[in-house]
């Protein structure tokens, strides 16, 4: 069995050991990020759809960094969204600022009806430096 090598970002483990499981786990060469969503420092939900998506990403690049990467090494992406078609044109914004050049990561979006009281998730793979 591949050693798996949990992975937190600094100041957030406390949200992780309250609801049971890693941000990240590393196995081998693979980093698989659970789904980061817009949460502010005490976990609750970011009111602000632009803002909690940023804060979304912001949160993925911390678990990111924390594992000694960065958004050019994932591989790919699922987003889910509680409303696809209002919310996609914010978070191509962010998108953007993030996944700037080609070759982009593959990527796949998920429409749901309910996200813990967010309304926007990103979780990814990333292949790891050797």
């Amino acid at each position: 069995m591949a050693q798996r090598d949990a992975i937190f970002p600094a100041g957030r483990q406390a949200l992780y050991d309250i609801n049971k499981y890693s941000a990240a786990i590393r196995s081998g060469d693979l980093l698989f990020v659970s789904g980061q969503v817009g949460s502010r420092e005490d976990g609750s939900p970011e009111p602000d759809f632009p803002a909690q998506v940023q804060l979304a990403f912001d949160n993925l690049a911390a678990v990111l960094t924390a594992a000694g990467a960065t958004f050019d090494d994932i591989v790919d992406v699922t987003t889910f969204h509680t409303d696809p078609e209002n919310q996609f044109a914010t978070v191509n914004e962010v998108r953007a600022t993030v996944f700037g050049e080609p070759p982009y990561p593959n990527w796949t979006a998920v429409g749901v009806n309910w996200l813990s009281g967010f309304d926007f998730e990103i979780k990814v793979i990333a292949r790891l430096a050797g």
